[in-house]
């Protein structure tokens, strides 16, 4: 081999959108297909209503309209408007906005000019329009390229500005957007902003007591201690209470932006409590007593913030101002003070608050023995587990790569075999169940350490002390798609929902979707995740394809697994409803009302039948065994 030559001409400079395209990670975290509330087409979608909500924190517009259908997003705020002549310039330079000037936008959310230009570079089409002052302009892109510059016109329309964009799916293959997610989304904005209203395809979204009306959405009033703590001031708002559930659960934002990896406000919160707590009671209370059950919201406005990643997910700031006092000083003043104050004036409530830390307390010693026996087994176990082949990178690393972290749960020694052989060693651990697990509802919290299972299973996802050490930030249930496989999928997900919900609140866990069918013909091969896909591959192929159907994972060799756990996976995430309490999901699934799912399973029983090459099979159907019917 010669020498490569190494001169003037071997550095190439990208443009910015060449670079964006090359390296999108950077810009919007994770790609994925939208079956996770934190993939990139959420990101997306994020950083064009971030630049309507600076609209209006800065009094321009209080209203926003919002219109995914299909694949194609719109937004349509009515702020003042970009300036006409700089439209093109806003969405299509870097370093080019209204934001670097810290007087027209003190406590904006995007501060680095990147957002809306990621949006551009990573759409197949995308368009934006100013209406300003009875002028309106628009520009068209495709992949970040100009592709019309139309003039300047009249109009009547209100000032503001208005962006389409469809994402690129040659970026983001096979992806779809869950409206579930958009909807959480839209809430976070309007509790975060009083007097704002957002309309979501035809439904309009609005919040008057801010941070109160979102513990009131995401917390069961029947559970809940004592009455929601509501404190404000000067860029601080919090509230919080506590329930029946175990784990803490907090939501935290920064600027308006939900902060879902917590950061120093969110760690500065959670010590504050515990000290004025202790304060109050004047007794040396454990930290994790005092926290136990607790569900919060913080939100902050920080003096240009700085956050660990683009996606702005995590806070890293030390002060709330160049000059002003650190972070943590800032709210642990407030909630010493106000907190405080709140108790004193509020008795019943303190008594309540006491109450729920004294049974935590009598909790964590009731278990406190047999919790140190099962945490030597399991530290034993962790040397020759076998249960557990774990990857090389961790969730809690900081590793570009540790968004992709995943743990399958996989039932048996075939299917686990098959996906051990073909997964990532890097980012994919399997984890193997040894038949069905035991049905915990109703249980204490006990069971999770008598129950060797389910303590190595927590041991593996690092999460007995909440999710700041979790290890991965996919839990993919992989089960049969047989009546076993599903009766499975609801045991594993009582476990999660009874001791660890902010796990499942957090996005974490999905349910993994592999193919039914494979139909092939000598030149090509489809993979068919339903009796739909399989009818068109059939139409497409022709000619008496070769069909054969799956019947359980374990069937699937490795080599064709690799394929339905890599770039192409495709998973269910498992989304708890709002109108439905964990209580009452998990007692009608899960409980000892027999009768009422009997009744259920009468009515919606259907047998279908289905034709594969002259054999017939009887599939059973039932909207129980279902779990989609219980995790959308």
């Amino acid at each position: 081999m010669g020498e490569s030559n190494y001169s003037e001409d071997s550095i190439r400079s990208l443009d910015w959108k060449e670079h964006i395209r090359l390296r999108p990670g950077m810009y919007i975290g994770k790609l994925g297909d939208g079956s996770a509330y934190d993939d990139g087409i959420y990101v997306l979608l994020k950083e064009i209503i971030d630049n309507s909500i600076d609209e209006f924190v800065m009094g321009g517009g209080k209203s926003i309209e919002i219109t995914v259908s299909d694949k194609k997003v719109s937004i349509r705020d009515y702020g003042r408007g970009i300036p006409l002549g700089k439209v093109i310039d806003c969405v299509s330079k870097i370093n080019t906005g209204g934001k670097y000037d810290s007087k027209a936008f003190q406590k904006s959310v995007g501060l680095n000019g990147v957002g809306t230009k990621a949006v551009n570079a990573l759409s197949g089409s995308f368009a934006v329009q100013s209406y300003r002052d009875g002028r309106t302009k628009r520009a068209e892109f495709a992949k970040g390229e100009l592709v019309n510059d139309a003039k300047e016109m009249e109009t009547t329309q209100r000032n503001g500005t208005a962006v389409t964009f469809i994402p690129d799916e040659s970026i983001f293959r096979h992806y779809h957007y869950i409206p579930e997610f958009i909807e959480n989304m839209i809430w976070n904005y309007v509790f975060l902003n009083a007097g704002l209203s957002i309309t979501f395809n035809g439904t309009k979204y609005y919040s008057e007591r801010g941070l109160f009306d979102l513990l009131t959405r995401n917390t069961d009033s029947e559970a809940i201690r004592y009455p929601i703590i509501h404190l404000k001031g000067e860029d601080i708002e919090i509230a919080m209470t506590h329930g029946q559930q175990y784990g803490e659960e907090y939501y935290s934002f920064v600027n308006g932006q939900h902060t879902t990896q917590g950061g120093t406000h969110q760690a500065a919160f959670r010590e504050a409590i515990v000290k004025t707590i202790r304060e109050f009671y004047k007794k040396e209370f454990d930290a994790s007593d005092i926290r136990a059950s607790i569900v919060s919201a913080i939100s902050i406005r920080v003096q240009e913030p700085v956050f660990e990643s683009q996606t702005k997910t995590k806070l890293g700031s030390q002060n709330i101002a160049p000059d002003g006092p650190s972070v943590r000083t800032f709210i642990n003043d407030f909630i010493k003070k106000e907190l405080d104050n709140y108790l004193h004036k509020h008795p019943a409530d303190a008594d309540a608050l006491l109450k729920r830390i004294l049974q935590s307390e009598r909790e964590r010693k009731d278990i406190a023995g047999i919790k140190k026996l099962a945490n030597e087994r399991a530290k034993k176990a962790s040397l020759h587990n076998k249960k557990l082949r774990d990857c090389k990178i961790h969730f809690e690393d900081s590793h570009e790569r540790k968004q992709e972290t995943t743990l399958f749960i996989t039932e048996g020694d075939s299917a686990s075999g098959s996906i051990t052989k073909s997964r990532d060693v890097m980012t994919q651990a399997v984890f193997s169940l040894k038949g069905k697990p035991l049905n915990c509802f109703g249980l204490t919290k006990k069971v999770v350490y008598e129950n060797e299972e389910f303590n190595l299973l927590q041991h593996a996802l690092n999460i007995e002390d909440g999710l700041d050490n979790l290890r991965y930030n996919n839990i993919v249930i992989a089960t049969d798609a047989d009546v076993d496989g599903m009766h499975i999928r609801l045991l594993l997900m009582t476990f999660f929902l009874q001791f660890f919900p902010d796990l499942v609140k957090a996005g974490h866990v999905s349910i993994l979707q592999t193919p039914l069918f494979r139909v092939r013909n000598r030149k090509e091969t489809i993979y068919c995740y339903s009796d739909e896909e399989r009818q068109r591959a059939i139409q497409k192929l022709g000619n008496k394809p070769e069909i054969t159907r799956f019947k359980g994972l374990g069937e699937i060799s490795p080599t064709e697994f690799e394929l339905f756990i890599g770039k192409d996976i495709r998973l269910d995430p498992v989304i708890l409803s709002k109108e439905q309490t964990i209580k009452s999901l998990l007692e009608y699934y899960m409980g000892k009302n027999t009768p009422i799912r009997q009744q259920h399973i009468i009515q919606n029983l259907r047998v279908e039948v289905d034709f594969i090459e002259g054999e017939e099979t009887a599939l059973i159907s039932d909207e129980l065994v279902d779990t989609t019917s219980i995790t959308t």
